[in-house]
């Protein structure tokens, strides 16, 4: 299993706007490219100073799995224009982590 973990920071006032974006026009456009081995995607929001950080964590069964989704530039960002106009800043590269233990409680 591949994590592939992303960040970006908006200004409070486009907080809520970007987070709608997320919700209802980005992460429903990847779930329906219905990319093999694509398992979930999760969005974290914390306040950060002036600013408001989104984190966003997706889950893949290879990094084959990842470049069907990113490219064969794997590590580069994915950010549609939408989310860039909003978005204050933003990590250029995704990060990734082969996940060693998950453990569910009962």
């Amino acid at each position: 299993m591949i994590s592939r973990i992303w960040r970006g920071w908006t200004a409070p006032q486009n907080a809520d706007i970007y987070e709608a974006l997320l919700r209802n026009e980005i992460f429903p456009g990847i779930l329906a490219r219905r990319i093999v081995g694509f398992r979930r995607i999760e969005l974290f929001r914390a306040p950060a100073g002036d600013e408001v950080e989104f984190v966003t964590v997706m889950w893949f069964d290879s990094i084959e799995d990842v470049k069907a989704f990113a490219g064969a530039d794997y590590e580069t960002a994915v950010v549609p224009p939408k989310a860039r106009a909003v978005l204050k800043r933003f990590d250029p590269r995704s990060q990734h982590y082969d996940v060693r233990e998950s453990r569910v409680t009962s």
